[in-house]
């Protein structure tokens, strides 16, 4: 398996996706009650998007998805 050094930016990018992630996912865990939409914090979208951002990646998926799977070929799962 490869090893990949990130850069300070590019960790707190991948860490803060992975955060977004989990999040989502116990956004959307649970019995669906019809009532109201999962919801996502906006400062948890927030900091994805500046984690990106400083990291050159936003608006850049395909790089930032290469990068998460060559750091962490096998995300957490919830």
């Amino acid at each position: 398996m490869p090893t990949a050094v990130l850069t300070d930016h590019e960790r707190a990018a991948v860490q803060a996706y992975l955060r977004l992630l989990q999040t989502v996912r116990a956004a959307f865990d649970g019995p669906p009650d019809g009532r109201r939409p999962a919801v996502v914090p906006p400062a948890v979208l927030a900091e994805a998007e500046r984690a990106l951002a400083a990291a050159g990646l936003a608006g850049n998926e395909e790089a930032f998805f290469r990068l998460l799977q060559t750091w962490c070929p096998e995300p957490a799962q919830a």
